[in-house]
Formats: C-alpha cells, sequence, structure tokens
C-alpha cells in the first residue's frame, strides 16, 4: 500500500475540505445555540467562526486526504475514498466543538 503525500489532491481531500470548511463554519456557533438555547447565537461570532472554518477545512483536507486514499485503494471503490474523506472532514470540526463546548463550561 502506497502513502499519499501530505497534501495532495485526490478525491478525498476534496471531501475533507467540503466537509470540514462547512462543519468548522459553524461548529463554534451550534455548542452556543444549543447551550444558550437561542439560535441567534448561532451567528453570533464571526470572526471565531471565520478562523475555524479555514483551519478546520485546511485540517479536513490533509487528514481527508491521507484517510480517503487508503480506504478507496483498500475496498477498489471511488465512493469509498470520498466517504473517508468526509470521516476526515468530521474529525477537525468534533475536535473544535469538543473545544467549544470546554470553553463554555469553564
Amino acid at each position: 500500500m502506497l502513502k499519499p503525500p501530505l497534501g495532495e489532491y485526490n478525491m478525498g481531500a476534496l471531501a475533507g475540505a467540503v466537509v470540514g470548511s462547512i462543519g468548522g463554519l459553524f461548529a463554534i456557533g451550534v455548542v452556543r445555540a444549543i447551550l444558550g438555547r437561542n439560535i441567534a447565537l448561532l451567528l453570533a461570532m464571526p470572526i471565531l467562526g471565520l478562523v475555524s472554518w479555514l483551519v478546520c477545512g485546511i485540517v479536513g483536507w490533509l487528514v481527508g486526504g491521507q484517510i480517503g486514499p487508503r480506504l478507496g485503494e483498500k475496498y477498489y471503490f471511488q465512493r469509498v475514498e470520498m466517504l473517508g474523506g468526509a470521516v476526515g472532514g468530521v474529525i477537525p470540526v468534533l475536535l473544535v466543538a469538543a473545544w467549544a463546548l470546554y470553553m463554555s463550561l469553564h
């Protein structure tokens, strides 16, 4: 099994970047909106949401670009590669949401 180079373009990286950036845009706001029980808090921190969008998009690209091709090579199916990339994009979103939850509770 060949290891894909870090940052290389593939379908897993693309799926990871899309899922990571869209999820990262709302990761901080969702936690605040749920804890505050107010939907207006979803967009209350636009600068921090933009930073989270950028970070989660880049990390989703890198992680999805590593997970996706390995799963696609194992199962010989391109949709599995995209699914693996999407799972790789969810990882930074969950980490940012966990950080937002920790910071909101402390």
